[in-house]
């Protein structure tokens, strides 16, 4: 059974210039590159989606700086 899956996409001439020259300079293959550039956006996705969210819990509690961040720690050690 194949443990990874073909995909068929397109890409405009520079940009396969730019990673083929990339994954060149690296000793990688393209699929190494392709590969290592999505899991870094599907981080980057995450990450942006728990700022987003930790934003709005910040939001909720009235805290606008790191100020109000530290006075509500401060307040809990005591």
């Amino acid at each position: 059974m194949r443990t990874t899956k073909t995909w068929t996409i397109s890409l405009p001439p520079k940009l396969v210039r730019e990673a083929e020259r990339g994954a060149k300079e690296e000793n990688r293959t393209k699929s190494e590159l392709v590969r290592e550039a999505l899991r870094f956006y599907l981080e980057e996705q995450r990450w942006r989606k728990l700022q987003r969210k930790t934003a709005l819990h910040a939001q909720a509690l009235g805290i606008r700086t790191e100020e109000d961040v530290d006075r509500l720690v401060h307040a809990v050690r005591k």
